[in-house]
């Protein structure tokens, strides 16, 4: 999901998810992206790119993008999580939210 608006390096992928988890699902570093890379579902590249606000200092970092397939995984695994949480609201799993 971190990579589906766009390339991000290992660093910035880790810091969205953190955000997106609040620190809950933060996987260790690398490890998810070794994974996700020898199943296909990401390719990398190395890039130089400036350190912010210096101009100076550049220095190679791995970037990360989706697949065609990652995107098709990453798209089923939305629809599947979708479709959990009409049963969930169909069971009355939910409460209903109070307008205010």
């Amino acid at each position: 999901m971190a990579l589906a608006d766009g390339e991000k390096h290992g660093y910035a992928i880790l810091k969205d998810v953190a955000r997106r988890t609040g620190g809950q699902g933060s996987p260790k570093r690398g490890n998810a992206l070794r994974q996700s890379s020898a199943s296909g579902k990401r390719r990398s590249y190395r890039g130089i790119r400036a350190q912010a606000g210096t101009g100076v200092g550049r220095r190679a970092r791995r970037y990360y993008l989706l697949t065609e397939f990652g995107r098709a995984v990453a798209v089923a695994e939305a629809e599947r999580m979708e479709e959990a949480l009409v049963q969930a609201r169909a069971k009355k799993l939910f409460r209903k939210a109070k307008l205010a």
